[in-house]
């Protein structure tokens, strides 16, 4: 039976259904937590910058380092599991905030626990699949993790119309599926150790990859500092004057374009190749956000996300599938702290810049802005090249 046609390994099962529970419980917190700052801590917009601020930088920070340390480790599992765990244990405790600190603290502990986990949780993905299924692989996980962002808001409005405004409660029930997470990999997750971990000295450099992959990287941060926040998209609803009730449909309805999108493309990834499938997503998205610029009908924003929905579909799975296919093997963990990092590093200067040009020019320079960084990083892309060598190689053996 070829590859691409065999059922994903127990590895890649186990770190999407994972992925599914963590973000249930996510994004039963987040959305609510700037009512959660103003009503109950007495925050303002002040801390909620802090917030965020202090706890993606941490995170960034963290998945280059840990990525790195994965590599170097004979198993990924350790570094995977811990990342959950720390999350697992401080999204409750922002239940028990009687200042701003406090969720300050909470918050940043949760991000620490994703800068520990994401970089070697994508590389688990790709040692433990095929090359020839990796878009599939990761296809899968990032439809999983999309489908989470749907549950969590649908569960914690389920509980906050029965019991109205009781956030400390909701916060603390996020136990639950935090724990499900660490018990499903804890025991799930089966992992050989690695003999290729080799034995230089542990370092973050990007001397080990060739001139493709750090091409890769630039073309990324180009992209990322016009891929601004859906937060955006939220606004310009808003802007638009559409009704309040339909902001979480929306919303809600984005992520459902994502995950089913996450799943099906998968094995387009596979047959057609990743830059390809990135190629064509980064198209959707400059066409995407050049129509939201000019949409003015709820209609006309419903048909839109749709359309910038298939974006993530077609870039999300190759984008890391392409990380995987243009290092080394042993390289891997590395590589995947590179990649967070090079969006992570840009994704602070985009906002604030799309929110400048937004402000200041309106929403079509904003989304126009946003367009054109799309393109230009397209043009960079095309500079990686087909290859016939690491992207294409042929499937490597890996751990079920």
């Amino acid at each position: 039976m070829p590859h691409d046609r065999e059922a994903l390994p127990r590895n890649v099962k186990f770190l999407g259904w994972a992925s599914l529970l963590n973000d249930t419980a996510s994004e039963m917190v987040f959305p609510l937590l700037p009512l959660f700052l103003a009503r109950l801590v007495g925050a303002g917009t002040i801390e909620l910058g802090l917030l965020e601020g202090i706890a993606e930088t941490a995170a960034s920070l963290l998945k280059l380092w840990s990525g790195g340390r994965s590599d170097r480790s004979p198993r990924r599992k350790r570094y995977v599991v811990g990342g959950y765990l720390l999350a697992a244990i401080a999204r409750p405790f922002t239940a028990l905030a009687v200042a701003p600190w406090h969720v300050i603290v909470a918050r940043t502990v949760d991000r620490v626990g994703k800068g520990v986990r994401t970089a070697p949780r994508d590389a688990m993905i790709a040692d433990s699949t095929a090359a020839v299924q990796r878009g599939r692989a990761f296809g899968f996980h990032r439809a999983m993790d999309h489908l989470g962002a749907v549950i969590g808001p649908l569960a914690a409005y389920a509980f906050l119309w029965w019991r109205p405004d009781d956030l400390r409660n909701l916060f603390l029930l996020t136990a639950i599926p935090g724990a499900a997470v660490v018990a499903l990999l804890v025991f799930g997750l089966r992992e050989t150790a690695r003999q290729d971990t080799g034995k230089e000295p542990f370092s973050l450099t990007l001397a080990p990859f060739d001139r493709r992959f750090r091409v890769y990287l630039v073309a990324l941060a180009i992209f990322t500092l016009g891929n601004t926040s859906d937060l955006f998209l939220i606004q310009r609803s808003i802007d638009l004057g559409i009704s309040a009730a339909w902001i979480p449909l929306l919303w809600g309805g984005l992520h459902v374009v994502k995950s089913l999108g996450n799943a099906l493309s998968g094995h387009a990834v596979d047959r057609l190749g990743p830059r390809a499938m990135i190629l064509a997503g980064w198209l959707v998205y400059a066409v995407s956000y050049s129509a939201f610029a000019w949409a003015t009908t709820l209609a006309e924003m419903i048909v839109v996300l749709v359309g910038y929905g298939v974006f993530y579909a077609l870039s999300e799975p190759a984008e890391k599938t392409l990380v995987a296919n243009l290092v080394p093997r042993h390289r891997t963990g590395l590589a995947f702290g590179w990649y967070n990092f090079a969006i992570a590093a840009t994704t602070l200067p985009g906002n604030v810049l799309f929110g400048v040009i937004y402000q200041n020019y309106g929403a079509a320079a904003a989304f126009g802005w946003g367009a054109a960084m799309a393109a230009v990083a397209a043009a960079v892309l095309l500079a990686v090249g087909a290859t016939n060598g690491t992207e294409d190689r042929p499937a490597e053996s890996a751990a079920a």
